[in-house]
């Protein structure tokens, strides 16, 4: 994950702040555990890719010997094959 817990805590403070003072969100409970919503909401979905970039590391893992006898682009491939997996399964990242 790119971002520190405490800058994605300090994003859905500002989030669950702002939504529910326009009227956008309305929530009946405490505003620290809307906070703590977004927060998980938000950690779930940047994990996404940090699973997605393990899954293409074993991917190339399995396949180093080809790769090195190929003389190919570790970091080109690496791409490649996380286009293709995100694709394939419709992430946007």
């Amino acid at each position: 994950m790119r971002l520190k817990k405490e800058m994605v805590q300090y994003i859905a403070q500002v989030m669950a702040k702002k939504l529910t003072e326009r009227g956008y969100v309305t929530y009946e409970g405490n505003l620290r555990n809307l906070e703590a919503l977004f927060t998980n909401v938000i950690i779930d979905d940047l994990s996404v890719e940090d699973r997605l970039n393990e899954e293409v590391r074993e991917i190339l893992e399995q396949h180093q010997e080809k790769i090195d006898r190929g003389n190919i682009d570790y970091h080109k491939m690496f791409l490649m094959i996380k286009r293709k997996l995100a694709q394939e399964r419709g992430l946007v990242l």
